[in-house]
Parts: C-alpha cells; sequence; structure tokens
C-alpha cells in the first residue's frame, strides 16, 4: 500500500510509461508506411519490443530514491526479508506501470491495425511479459543501485534476458491473427513468470544485503 501511494502522489512515471507506448505505436507507421497488411503483420513484435522498453524507463529509480534518503537502509534494518521487500517492489512496479500498458494495448493495436480477435492475447502476453520484466528490472535494479552509471547498465542487464518474452509473446500475438492456437506460446511465458517470481527477488534481495 506504501507503494502504491507514492505512486499515486508521483503518477509522472506511469504517465510517461503509457505515453511512451502510444506514441511508438502511433509514430510506427509513418516510418514503415500506412500499408493495413504490413502494419498487421508488424504489430506483434512492436506491442511486445515497445510496451517491454517502456516498462524500463521507471526502473531506475525503484530502489534509488529510498536508497538516497535513507528509507531503504531503514527497511532493510526492520527484519523485513529483503527477498520480501524486491518483491512487493517488483508488484508495485507492476501494477503502477505493467497493468497501465496492458490498459492501453487496445489503443495501441487499433493503431497497428492488429486483428480484433488478436487483442485479448495481445493484452494476456503483455500481461505475463510485463510481469516478468518487473520481476527481471528489480533484480537489475538491485544489482546496478549505486553504480556511477547505474541507469545505462539497468538496460542492458534486463533487456538480454527479455529476450525470450519478446519471441514468445510476439508469437502468440501472431498466431492469434492468423486464426492459429496461441495457447502454447502464453503457457511458455507463464512458465517463465513461475521461475522468475521466486528467483528474481532472492537474487534482488542478495544484491541489497551486498552477498
Amino acid at each position: 500500500m506504501r507503494e502504491l501511494r507514492l505512486a499515486i502522489r508521483h503518477p509522472a512515471d506511469t504517465l510517461a510509461a503509457v505515453m511512451f507506448f502510444v506514441l511508438v505505436a502511433a509514430l510506427f507507421p509513418f516510418g514503415v508506411g500506412p500499408s493495413p497488411e504490413l502494419l498487421a503483420r508488424l504489430a506483434p513484435g512492436v506491442l511486445l519490443a515497445s510496451a517491454l522498453l517502456a516498462a524500463l524507463l521507471p526502473l531506475d529509480r525503484l530502489f534509488g530514491a529510498e536508497a538516497e534518503d535513507g528509507s531503504l537502509d531503514q527497511l532493510l534494518l526492520s527484519g523485513l526479508h529483503p527477498a520480501a521487500i524486491s518483491a512487493v517492489k517488483a508488484l508495485a512496479h507492476w501494477i503502477t506501470t505493467g497493468l497501465p500498458l496492458v490498459i492501453a494495448t487496445p489503443l495501441a493495436a487499433a493503431l497497428l491495425n492488429l486483428p480484433v480477435a488478436a487483442i485479448p492475447v495481445a493484452m494476456a502476453a503483455l500481461a505475463l511479459g510485463s510481469a516478468i520484466l518487473s520481476l527481471l528490472g528489480a533484480a537489475g535494479a538491485a544489482l546496478t543501485l549505486g553504480a556511477r552509471r547505474g541507469g545505462v547498465l539497468l538496460p542492458l542487464l534486463v533487456l538480454p534476458l527479455a529476450i525470450p518474452v519478446m519471441i514468445f509473446g510476439a508469437a502468440a500475438i501472431e498466431a492469434a491473427a492468423s486464426g492459429l492456437e496461441a495457447r502454447p506460446f502464453l503457457l511458455l511465458e507463464a512458465a517463465m513468470l513461475a521461475l522468475a517470481a521466486p528467483l528474481a527477488p532472492l537474487a534482488a534481495g542478495a544484491a541489497l544485503r551486498g552477498d
């Protein structure tokens, strides 16, 4: 609740992520041309890439502000397990960033001429993918905390790990757009989320402790 209250008081990060996501979808047709068939074919990859990049925007401040004012040290000294702190941070990032991106997906999909039948699958793929990125991002933010150029290092750490998310998420959307079964690709994303859910907070917690 504390994390959500802070996000409500300072909504700029959420608005910036959603606006980045929608603007990329709006500007992309100007770069590749207005052909509906071409846009529909490229839409799955564009949606995943722009959403994951948008979700990266607030990650460098996930622990940074609290580390600067000393409240992170207070949390670590309060008896809470560092992995639990990291898990709550990742969940708050998904609620305040990933979930708004999922809600904005129909608008971005319409701008890219994605078939209406594929939009629910796109929302599901982005929900799973953004959740995985929130977990990976929490681990990356903890690892780069205090680094001189942590904002530059963070994407370099997180984005390579997010490549499978891109592959399976885009494949699910493309399958749905083609009238094929998207469930296997969504299940692979869900399996990745199940793997990241326990491991990423443990890695982030170890980084916060300095292990």
